[in-house]
């Protein structure tokens, strides 16, 4: 596995983020939420993913800055539980939602959790549509 964050993963298309914010579905796992949308045909990477931490809950740039970076390192080292599991490319926003200041180990083990609760819940909603389908 690579444990890279190359630029092609990266979520910059407006269009897109505008869509996972319209159309989008959410998980969450406290102080972390994952929206996602199945990705278009012709997305050349399997996973797209922005990062974003709120304005409301850290007011300093610096702040945001380092939860934004952390969330980026704990996506890169945890990015092989969605690429091992997941056949389809997918959008993602990840969101750090509280003021609390967690520590580094706290925001990883969170992210381990929020990946799982997010392969649960695509993989109920594959089998449900498959289920229709017979």
């Amino acid at each position: 596995m690579n444990f890279t964050y190359p630029k092609n993963e990266r979520l910059k298309s407006k269009t897109t983020i505008g869509l996972l914010f319209s159309e989008g579905k959410s998980v969450s796992k406290y102080p972390l939420r994952l929206v996602y949308r199945i990705g278009e045909a012709n997305q050349e990477e399997k996973i797209k993913i922005g990062v974003s931490v709120s304005k409301k809950y850290f007011k300093k740039a610096v702040d945001r800055n380092y939860f934004k970076r952390v969330l980026r390192e704990t996506y890169r080292l945890n990015k092989h539980l969605l690429w091992d599991n997941l056949e389809e490319s997918y959008s993602f926003m990840f969101f750090y939602q509280s003021k609390d200041r967690l520590t580094y180990e706290e925001i990883n083990t969170k992210t381990i959790k929020l990946f799982e609760k997010f392969l649960q819940q695509v993989n109920k909603t594959t089998d449900s549509e498959n289920k229709t389908e017979l």
